[in-house]
C-alpha cells in the first residue's frame, strides 16, 4: 500500500510528541474527555486541547460532544496509516541493505585472488 506523502507528513509530524503518543494510546483504550486527558498530564488544559487538536488535524482522533464533553477517540485507520508509511520506510532500508550485503559478498572473493 502507498500512503500520500503529504499525510504522512501530517501523521509523522502530530507523533512526533510523546504527549500526543500518550494522548493516542490512551484513547486507542478508551475513549476520553479532553478534562480527563488533561488530569494526566503536567500542562495546562489549554496545552492539552492544543495537543487534541494537532491529533485531530492529521486525523488520529476525532472528537464527539456528549452534553457538556468532548470526548476523544483515536482513529485506528491513521494509526495503520502510520505504521504502514514507517513499514515501507524499514522496507526501503531492508532493501539497501541487502543490497550492500550482496555487494559486499560479490566483491570479497576478488579481494583474496589479488592478494
Amino acid at each position: 500500500m502507498v500512503v500520500d506523502g503529504g499525510v504522512v507528513d501530517g501523521l509523522l509530524a502530530a507523533l512526533a510528541d510523546s504527549t500526543r503518543r500518550d494522548i493516542v494510546r490512551r484513547c486507542l483504550v478508551e475513549e476520553a474527555s479532553v478534562s480527563r486527558l488533561a488530569e494526566a498530564y503536567p500542562m495546562s488544559f489549554a496545552a492539552v486541547q492544543k495537543h487534541v487538536a494537532v491529533l485531530e488535524r492529521a486525523g488520529l482522533v476525532t472528537k464527539e460532544r456528549r452534553g457538556r464533553e468532548q470526548l476523544v477517540r483515536s482513529e485506528m485507520d491513521a494509526v495503520r496509516r502510520a505504521r504502514d508509511a514507517l513499514d515501507q520506510l524499514e522496507a526501503i532500508w531492508r532493501g539497501r541493505v541487502d543490497r550492500m550485503t550482496d555487494l559486499l559478498t560479490e566483491s570479497t572473493p576478488e579481494r583474496r585472488d589479488n592478494t
